[in-house]
């Protein structure tokens, strides 16, 4: 009987293409691998070091794949453990091992399966982080939607954000690898997801290359959409070149964090206010129905009420489409952690809610402001089909056709759960 492998991710879309990557891989060695939390002789944690519940989320784990098989082998890995291992060694493991170095995961199960054990239980094996782009493997993709890893990462050393010490210095991944990975994509992925540390920073041969990726990827007629991006990236040449693009989905995650420039200055954020504003500008003057939203971190160290007004009067005036809100949560070796004052929960909770009123607001704001689109349909979500349009609306539609993986215009028909109910035109 061939050994069952569990492959779980905590944390972000980087860390769920490494770790199906590692499926990928174990499959192809005739294992049989997959992503789900169910019984399986071993177990792989990919986990998270975001935030201290992050970190707390994936030491759970562990309990939890015991309840499934006590005697299972359990390998650890990401950046919960690259940023301190002990505390993983102590929960009768088998590896502990950081963020690079994943594909030892690999020979460690291959020796398991032949009883060769070549490491001592609770052992460690952290590397140093790369200078150069590593893991250069394929991800088992399994939806309609394929995240492609592209870079890996982080030179920006945000003054409240961890990953850059536990991710290493930017560094990005061959553009011949890539295009070979997408050119292996089944004609059931209709969309390709690019995906990060930090994609802003993607580089070709030392220069800025993402918009020179985009266009090489845009030949493949896949629809193409950015996970995340930041304001430095965006200029008019980058911004027109985008609108040249056919395959192109005008959704732009930008970063924003804080509408206050004082806030922004204290978060090392490498732009003002009022240069963000101009970056959404000129989006929308190639993109003029764009979905663009956002990530805003409330009560962020020594945060003023003033401060926060800024910020809510920032959001208001500009009109994201949809926030992802967080309250700050100070995390130990950070320059935040070690400057400045943590705000009291009660006020950082009180922001977070008039925030989130504000969002509700503006997200209904912008569906009303679409009449029609082109949705992409993934999922059976109950009587409906669920997908999102490109400019990044969830919508919802009962049909007695099988509308899974098939693109369809639509019109709109009214707010509905997270999105809108829409008809096929």
């Amino acid at each position: 009987m061939c050994m069952k492998i569990s492959v779980l991710t905590l944390g972000c879309k980087v860390n769920k293409y490494e770790s199906d990557s590692l499926v990928r891989s174990l499959n192809e060695r005739g294992f049989v691998a997959d992503d789900k939390l169910e019984e399986a002789d071993v177990y792989v944690i990919n986990t998270c070091a975001v935030t201290k519940e992050a970190e707390k989320k994936s030491r759970q784990m562990i309990a939890r794949c015991r309840k499934f098989n006590k005697g299972a082998k359990i390998f650890v890995c990401g950046c919960a453990s690259q940023n301190n291992n002990i505390q993983f060694l102590d929960k009768n493991v088998e590896v502990v091992l950081g963020t690079s170095g994943k594909l030892k995961i690999i020979e460690f199960v291959e020796n398991f399966a032949k009883n060769n054990e070549n490491y001592v239980k609770n052992s460690q094996f952290i590397e140093e982080l790369p200078l150069i782009y590593q893991d250069d493997m394929i991800a088992q993709q399994s939806r309609t939607r394929a995240y492609i890893k592209i870079q890996d990462g982080c030179n920006n050393f945000c003054s409240y954000c961890i990953i850059p010490y536990l991710r290493g210095r930017s560094r990005s991944r061959e553009l011949n690898s890539i295009l070979s990975e997408v050119s292996l994509l089944g004609e059931n992925i209709k969309e390709i997801v690019l995906t990060g540390i930090n994609v802003t920073d993607y580089k070709i041969n030392g220069e800025k290359g993402l918009l020179t990726l985009l266009q090489e990827l845009d030949k493949f007629g896949k629809r193409i959409r950015l996970s995340s991006m930041e304001d430095t990236l965006i200029s008019e040449g980058f911004v027109k070149g985008l609108a040249g693009l056919k395959n192109f989905c005008p959704h732009f995650h930008l970063s924003l964090q804080s509408g206050s420039d004082s806030v922004l200055k204290r978060m090392n954020r490498h732009y003002t206010a009022e240069e963000f504003a101009s970056s959404v500008k000129l989006l929308r003057k190639y993109f003029p129905n764009a979905g663009i939203t956002t990530d805003v971190i409330v009560g962020f160290c020594d945060e003023s009420d003033e401060e926060f007004e800024s910020t809510y009067r920032f959001i208001e005036n500009v009109k994201f489409s949809q926030l992802h809100i967080f309250k700050y949560s100070p995390r130990s070796g950070t320059v935040a952690y070690k400057l400045y004052k943590d705000l009291p929960f009660e006020i950082k909770q009180a922001r977070l809610v008039r925030l989130e009123k504000l969002n509700a607001l503006l997200k209904e704001e912008f569906i009303k402001s679409n009449v029609e689109g082109e949705v992409l349909f993934e999922e059976k979500v109950g009587d409906y089909f669920a997908g999102y349009t490109k400019n990044y609306i969830r919508c919802y539609c009962q049909s007695e056709e099988d509308l899974t993986n098939e693109i369809r215009k639509v019109r709109m028909r009214g707010a509905f759960k997270d999105g809108v109910k829409v008809e096929i035109i």
